[in-house]
């Protein structure tokens, strides 16, 4: 069946349960459309993930990868390790402090990366078959604003468990023990 010629979805609202599973599964098949159409490059899902985390934030360091990633850094440097051997990153010592890893693109991925860019477009046109050029700009503007809310959750979410307890007055909690300092 062409993409035209699939039947439209159900005026009624799916359970709001469906979203994360909806979200999860067209990354997922977004993410291997990409691999389909790239696996003349060698490179795992992991390795395209760090890749691209690199192409986002230029000259991350180790731990930030992790985190972006979700991984742990042990995992993270493995990834790396394999990666330049390959000839995709290379690691670098930051000027400021020498224990902390910055990882860079080669000359290699660099130059690969109007081809990645050129199949990913190639994969965003095919997830967007049979929308208007208008559906697309709302789809990617309401993506961006419910990604901005789960991120400002999770940042006051961080914020609040950083902040010292208090009981209903605002006075400190004093209920729980401190931890004291050796001396």
């Amino acid at each position: 069946m062409t993409p035209a010629a699939r039947p439209t979805a159900p005026a009624s609202t799916p359970p709001p349960e469906s979203l994360s599973f909806l979200l999860h599964d067209a990354a997922r098949l977004i993410r291997r459309r990409f691999q389909a159409r790239s696996a003349d490059l060698g490179l795992t899902p992991a390795q395209w993930r760090l890749l691209v985390a690199v192409l986002r934030e230029e000259r991350p360091t180790q731990a930030r990868i992790a985190e972006r990633l979700e991984i742990e850094p042990i995992s993270v440097s493995r990834l790396i390790d394999r990666m330049a051997e390959a000839g995709w990153v290379r690691r670098t010592t930051d000027p400021a402090d020498r224990r902390i890893r910055i990882v860079e693109l080669t000359d290699m991925a660099q130059a690969a990366r109007g081809t990645m860019v050129a199949r990913l477009s190639g994969v965003v046109d095919e997830a967007f078959a049979g929308f208007t050029e208008a559906e697309r700009r709302q789809m990617l503007s309401l993506l961006t604003r419910l990604a901005a809310n789960l991120s400002d959750a999770c940042a006051s979410e961080a914020s609040a468990s950083d902040a010292p307890a208090s009981d209903a007055l605002g006075e400190p909690d004093r209920s729980t023990p401190t931890r004291k300092s050796r001396s």
